[in-house]
């Protein structure tokens, strides 16, 4: 059984299925007429995401967390470009999944996807690969709702950087969810959704060490 099947499977056999599946097309309409507000009102200038049905503003962000993001996408837009791979994008990169919208630290998509990407997209497909650089404010989201809705939407790898800490968190898709490949502040990290993509971990947060993983590319 799915978790989608388990998740519905309490409901399946309740005498009170008709009233609940009525109660929740009510809410996927309502939260349709916000979002399509969200898309109307949403600016350029701003982070800000839609998800459970709300609109979530995001504040700015520190400096290490900046640092960490900018340092991770140097090594990963410059070795897609080179290698031809497909299509990285920061931050300001709408991402549609089925009830939610997420505008995420770092992402890739591969020569598919990437494919159908025009000048003018504004909304972007579910990435193949995705990096979140947690804050205080974005943690729980990223932890919570993200780290369920990327697994269930099919991103095949997930890299959860925390900056403060300097560690990286790899999580690969299985059959059940995701599972953790690596947790660590040292050594290196392989990916398997960009392929040939290895890079010492210090290399996601000290500017030397990123200089240095791109010379060897080069």
């Amino acid at each position: 059984m799915t978790s989608l099947e388990m998740l519905v499977e309490p409901l399946r056999h309740s005498p009170q299925l008709v009233e609940a599946v009525a109660l929740l097309s009510r809410q996927i309409e309502e939260e349709r007429a916000r979002r399509n507000r969200f898309y109307e009102e949403t600016t350029p200038e701003e982070k800000i995401e839609f998800i459970d049905g709300e609109v979530v503003l995001h504040s700015p962000a520190r400096n290490r967390h900046l640092d960490a993001t900018s340092l991770i996408a140097n090594l990963v837009l410059n070795f897609v470009r080179n290698h031809q791979l497909g299509t990285a994008k920061i931050e300001k990169c709408l991402c549609v999944f089925p009830r939610n919208d997420y505008e995420p630290d770092l992402v890739f998509f591969g020569k598919e996807k990437a494919g159908s990407l025009g000048p003018d997209t504004m909304k972007f497909p579910v990435p193949d690969f995705i990096v979140e650089v947690l804050s205080e404010s974005t943690e729980a989201r990223d932890r919570g709702v993200k780290f369920e809705d990327y697994a269930a939407h099919g991103v095949g790898e997930y890299w959860i950087v925390d900056a403060d800490r300097e560690t990286v968190e790899q999580y690969l898709l299985g059959e059940s969810g995701y599972e953790l490949r690596v947790k660590s502040a040292t050594g290196t990290i392989t990916s398997e959704v960009i392929a040939g993509l290895i890079t010492p971990v210090r290399a996601l947060f000290d500017e030397a060490e990123n200089l240095a993983a791109l010379r060897e590319w080069m």
